[in-house]
């Protein structure tokens, strides 16, 4: 189980995959817990605002480096924008100044999308705070694949990783059912189809049942 202590990378292995909601998950399990919690969204694109989203559900502040208009990979959006791409150095800085025991980095897309200057990564974030990730996952056809790519591609830097299924359908099929038993690495949950509609008191109370958290030290 990864310690959550510190900095902890939240990535998935695609677009989509449910990061913010399983962002937003585990920052109120944790709080739950009695941890201090900060949320930071590395680069945001598109119209969204994630991390508006993580706070309304979580209760936890959040707050985004980066935002570029398009919806596109980050790298690509400040491109298109004329907007100055992120530093490794400045999300490090960020994580690190912080007071909060623990500082959920979410990333986007996958893994090794391009995220700021010099096409540094979520993994290169990971490695450079010598952090664990977690990692978000779907749940159907296609998933064992990508989940294992992902994880492989962290082990290969040292970086300690779990999965959360961030999508788990309300009417599973066969291979949903199938790919729960395979997939691979360490598991910290699921979390249903739909959990941003909740209320978020009710979001809070359910983060605890979703995931299997370590317990405060």
């Amino acid at each position: 189980m990864i310690p959550f202590e510190g900095p902890v990378l939240v990535t998935g292995t695609d677009t989509g995959v449910g990061k913010t909601v399983a962002t937003a998950a585990i920052a109120a399990a944790l709080i739950r817990q009695g941890r201090s919690v900060d949320v930071i969204k590395i680069a945001q694109t598109g119209d969204d605002d994630d991390a508006a989203e993580v706070t309304r559900l979580s209760g936890a502040p959040a707050r985004a480096l980066a935002a570029y208009p398009d919806p596109l990979a980050p790298f690509a959006a400040a491109r298109r924008s004329g907007l100055p791409l992120l530093k490794l150095a400045e999300v490090v800085d960020a994580a690190l100044d912080s007071p909060a025991e623990v500082v959920l980095l979410e990333g986007a897309g996958g893994l090794l999308v391009q995220l700021g200057e010099d096409g540094w990564t979520a993994r290169d974030l990971a490695v450079e705070l010598g952090c664990p990730a977690v990692v978000v996952t779907r749940a159907g056809l296609g998933t064992l694949n990508h989940t294992a790519l992902t994880l492989e591609a962290l082990a290969r830097r040292g970086i300690d990783a779990a999965i959360v299924v961030g999508a788990w359908p309300h009417d599973p099929g066969i291979a949903e059912y199938e790919n729960l038993t395979d997939l691979p690495g360490d598991r910290l949950g699921w979390i249903p189809d739909g959990a941003a509609a909740l209320d978020p008191e009710a979001f809070r109370l359910a983060a605890t049942e979703w995931l299997a958290l370590p317990e405060r030290p």
